[in-house]
């Protein structure tokens, strides 16, 4: 393992994380519900609509749903059904993503602030994080409940950095999908993206860099980390 390298003046001192698909494999799950919620009523989770949804709060991405397949639901409706179906799935397949826990544990040794900043609700977010046993150890966990406004716009990013004490310039932000690094982008934050799976597709112009993984060796360079193992 190579030693923390010094840092210059503008690099990021603080960490905002998106949730869902970067710190834990909900995303995946989340097709799976989409999947069931449309077989269920006949119609198909296609990639373009799944683009639309993508790290939007849930209601919202469920508006666009029920507007894309002309359903009779109400988006209450379809968040209940959501829940029972995403319930089972939590039991047997959460996990965290590659190089989350590795990360975390960088920034907590190197004493850099992080937190969480996701547009999913603050029971999910809790749960979730809970459940891979990261919840306690973050800074703070900002959540649609603590915003007007949904990603893409930057205001959840903008409340992120005054919860690390840091300008936004000086915050890192990581993310999965194309709608979070825009939001990240608008706030004036660094932003690397770790896309995986449908995400991959995504349009991250104007960030830092498209990274593998939360293991990515460049990620743990921006913030002067050692290099991780097998980098």
């Amino acid at each position: 393992m190579n030693p923390a390298t010094p840092l210059p003046d503008a690099a990021p001192r603080g960490v905002a994380f998106d949730l869902d698909g970067l710190l834990v494999n909900t995303e995946d799950l989340y097709q799976d519900v989409g999947s069931e919620l449309l077989r269920r009523r006949g119609k198909a989770f296609t990639p373009e609509l799944l683009d639309r949804m993508m790290g939007r709060p849930q209601q919202v991405s469920l508006r666009v749903m029920i507007e894309w397949h002309g359903l009779a639901d109400t988006v209450e409706q379809l968040a209940a059904e959501t829940k029972a179906i995403f319930l089972g799935l939590l039991e047997t397949r959460l996990a965290p993503m590659p190089g989350a826990v590795a990360l975390v544990d960088e920034l907590a040794a190197a004493g850099i602030p992080y937190g969480v900043a996701t547009s999913s609700g603050p029971d999910f977010a809790h749960d979730v994080l809970g459940r891979v046993g990261l919840l306690e150890r973050m800074g703070f966990v900002l959540t649609c409940d603590d915003v007007r406004e949904g990603k893409p716009h930057p205001e959840i990013y903008l409340a992120a950095a005054r919860a690390l004490g840091l300008p936004p310039r000086r915050m890192l932000v990581l993310e999965d999908s194309q709608t979070g690094c825009r939001a990240g982008l608008a706030s004036g934050a660094t932003v690397v993206a770790v896309p995986g799976g449908h995400s991959l597709r995504h349009d991250f112009s104007g960030t830092a860099f498209v990274a593998g993984s939360l293991a990515d060796e460049r990620i743990y360079a921006l913030l002067g980390l050692p290099t991780p193992p097998g980098a």
